[in-house]
């Protein structure tokens, strides 16, 4: 999910960049430092935006730096496991297919599309159950949860394990026929309930009978 984060961080302005505007400045270190890379507690940074310089510059002895207590915004992309998603699928792998999770990707496992069993086919790079005739392939929409996350910072490392098989999720093509399905069925329900009704209704006639009798 995205956030708009406030961080506040400790910046060093080095001797070349102290001629010029000091917001610029800070901007600009900033986004070399932080803009997409992940961090475990902030998650991807995808933009530096909003810098507040508080305080004055300090100078330490030997250093020709000068340094800044910063606050700024980030707005920051971190997922969370059990989050479920609106995913695209942009590769087809033997042992799964990878999707996408906003500006990431996740790994969907083969062993993790459905409760059947999925098969990789090498021709036309598409994963096929055998029961119900399944298959998944490139640019299919999906639902999935997120199962595993683990941040690093070159985002290329990161790495998202990815699940289709609880109940409510998949490829939006089966979810959509399965709704399908149930809004054509018929209620058994109220069929059941009317005979008993009608049940009820003659014995109490019985008893009126019985009773002028």
């Amino acid at each position: 999910m995205y956030y708009l984060k406030t961080i506040e961080e400790k910046i060093r302005i080095p001797a070349n960049l102290l001629g010029s505007d000091l917001e610029d400045a800070v901007l600009k270190i900033l986004r070399d430092k932080f803009e997409r890379r992940g961090f475990r507690d902030t998650g991807l940074v995808l933009s530096i935006n909003d810098t507040d310089v508080t305080g004055e510059g300090v100078i330490l002895p030997g250093d020709n730096g000068v340094y800044y207590i910063v606050k700024f915004d980030a707005l920051c992309f971190v997922p969370y496991v059990n989050e479920v998603h609106n995913a695209v699928v942009k590769e087809i792998v033997d042992f799964g297919a990878f999707a996408s999770i906003g500006p990431l990707q996740g790994l969907l496992h083969v062993s993790q599309i459905g409760s059947e069993k999925f098969f990789y086919d090498k021709k036309s790079k598409v994963l096929s159950s055998t029961g119900q005739k399944r298959s998944v392939k490139k640019d299919d929409e999906l639902v999935l949860k997120i199962s595993t996350v683990s941040i690093k910072s070159n985002p290329q490392d990161t790495k998202i394990g990815l699940t289709m098989r609880p109940l409510g999720l998949g490829k939006v093509e089966w979810l959509v026929k399965e709704e399908k399905k149930k809004d054509a069925k018929p209620s058994k329900k109220k069929d059941k309930e009317e005979p008993e009704e009608k049940t009820a209704d003659t014995g109490k006639a019985k008893e009126k009978k019985e009773k002028k009798a």
